[in-house]
This record gives C-alpha cells, structure tokens and sequence, in this order.
C-alpha cells in the first residue's frame, strides 16, 4: 500500500490527506465522467482508482498529479480544498442536521454512510461516520489507509477481519489495524446502525 505524499503544510494550514479521495470523486462526478471513463484518460487501472476515491489507499505523488491533471484541475485549487485550519475554538457543535450522506464503496449494497466530522491534529486526523447497515447488506472485503473503531448503536452483526469473524451486539465495539481486509456482515431482519471512527496517522508502540 503506497503512502507516499509527503507531510507538511500549505499557507491555510495542514494538508488533510484523508480527504484526497472524496474530493477526487467530487470532481469527476462534476464532470460527468465514471469510473472507468476517469480509467481510460488516465490509464490508471479503475480497481485501483475506487481504492483511492473510497479512501482505502493513498495514491503516489505521479498518480495524484495524473489525475489532477486528466481532470483539468489546477493542483493549486485541489491543494487548497485540502487544506485544513489551523486554529481550533476548543470544541465543535455537531447537530444532527449537519450530518452529510455520502458513498465510500460504489458496488457495496445496503451500506448507508454519513459523515459527521472530519479533524486534523498534529500528526494525524480523524473521521468519524454513521454507518446504517440494511438487512442483507453487502460487500466485498476491503481495506483503509486508517485505523478504525467501529462501535455497535443498534442491532447484531458479524465483523469479519480476513479469516477472524467475531458476533457484536448493541455496545460492543472493535479496533482494529484498516489495512486488514474487514467487512461488516448484517444476516438479520432488522438495520445495523454502526458508528465508525477512522484515525489517519502513527500508533505508538
């Protein structure tokens, strides 16, 4: 898994490197293009395109400035966007109609994801979403470019972490290494409401 822009900062603040894949999604969807049309200009191979727009990977400098510039954007607005702001009032309101919706796996059914808050701190940042997971959800193994913390709201689930598989119920939680391929499993009649934290950077050891 390749990692390779480096860290630092930009005059509005800390680049959120976490956000490089939404925001490519962003911009082609603006442009009408799908997946594998952004393949075709880019002769970038589209699994390895929906790893980086789902966040699952980080693309090597080349590649990011590949599709930078396939998609006709200046790399100082995309680097702009992914600036985050330094300066932090010490707490932030997060209001339930606040809470965007958005998609992180484009071929995964009855996964309903919404975003809540998006930080940067030193050395890191963090991601935390509300995933609803409808009867018979499903997708593919999968892994992130992040640690993760999935704590159960409601319901029971099965969480399998590659050949692992462990039954949550309501108040049970898991943390876990993203670059072992997971996937959450609902097999029961009735949703899943999960609450996801995704940590982008160092665990010491």
């Amino acid at each position: 898994m390749k990692q390779d822009i480096p860290q630092g900062e930009t005059a509005n603040g800390v680049l959120a490197y976490h956000r490089i894949g939404g925001l490519i999604r962003r911009y082609r969807k603006d442009k009408g293009l799908k997946l594998l049309d952004l393949s075709e200009i880019t002769g970038i191979k589209s699994a390895l395109l929906s790893k980086i727009e789902n966040g699952r990977m980080l693309p090597t400098i080349p590649t990011l400035f590949t599709i930078i510039q396939k998609l006709n954007i200046k790399p100082e607005t995309f680097f702009a966007e992914l600036s985050a702001e330094k300066h932090f009032p010490g707490y932030i309101l997060l209001p339930a109609a606040t809470y965007t919706a958005y998609e992180k796996e484009e071929n995964a059914i009855g996964f309903e994801y919404q975003s809540i808050l998006e930080q940067n701190f030193e050395g890191g940042a963090i991601q935390i979403s509300l995933l609803t997971l409808k009867p018979n959800a499903r997708r593919e193994l999968v892994s992130t470019a992040a640690f993760e913390y999935v704590y159960v709201l409601e319901g029971q689930l099965r969480f399998q972490l590659e050949d692992k598989t462990f039954d949550l119920a309501e108040g049970d939680s898991i943390f876990f290494d993203g670059s072992i391929s997971h996937v959450p499993i609902n097999n029961k009649k009735k949703k899943v409401r999960l609450l996801v934290m995704y940590l982008f950077g160092k665990i010491a050891h």
